[in-house]
């Protein structure tokens, strides 16, 4: 599905406010609330918008600790991959988790009341026999940057057209440049066969 500066601006509306009235809406992107509720409805069916969530202040419910941990396989085989993430999946207390290149294969993040519950997970995923070679785990101490939604217009932003021209404009060339250097050089009395002087 190509996305327009509209489909743009409604997307970037809803994962700030994903109960914002269509009319709001409208009158964000600069539209009619007909065709913005329409253009809703095509992203939802083209499943670009997934579902609408609440984001939770969990800080206020109560003290929560948030755990990264790394990990290496022991077999890279894709059936040991699909094994662990089935189960992975299957851990309440993770609540992300990516596979990665480089020198780890997994990471995960942790989100528990406390160290002893933390603790009593990661054993849980350990003593499953998931082929664990190693892992290490990191305390998560300030959330510098939470997670706000994508950056949508700089991810869906086309080349402008001047610089696409630069782009695919030929270089100009440099011979003249060096040719008017060497007559300046020249010695006057001089036959215009000799190479200029350096």
């Amino acid at each position: 599905m190509k996305l327009d500066r509209f489909d743009i601006a409604i997307l970037k509306c809803l994962q700030t406010d994903g109960r914002m009235p269509t009319a709001r809406l409208a009158e964000h992107i600069g539209l009619s609330s007909s065709p913005t509720w329409a253009r809703v409805r095509r992203l939802e069916e083209a499943g670009i918008i997934r579902g609408y969530h609440a984001d939770l202040s969990v800080e206020c419910l109560n003290r929560l600790l948030h755990f990264v941990v790394t990990l290496n396989l022991e077999s890279h085989r894709a059936q040991d991959r699909r094994r662990f993430e089935q189960a992975v999946v299957a851990v309440p207390e993770v609540v992300e988790c990516w596979a990665v290149g480089g020198e780890i294969d997994y990471l995960l993040r942790f989100v528990v009341p406390d160290v002893t519950t933390y603790q009593e997970a990661i054993e849980r995923v350990l003593s499953a026999d998931l082929g664990i070679e190693r892992y290490w785990t990191y305390i998560v101490t300030k959330a510098v940057k939470p997670f706000g939604g994508v950056p949508l217009e700089r991810l869906t932003a086309q080349p402008s057209d001047s610089a696409e021209q630069r782009r695919r404009a030929p270089s100009r060339p440099t011979f003249e440049r060096a040719e008017e250097s060497s007559e300046r050089g020249r010695r006057p009395g001089k036959n215009k066969n000799h190479a200029p002087a350096f």
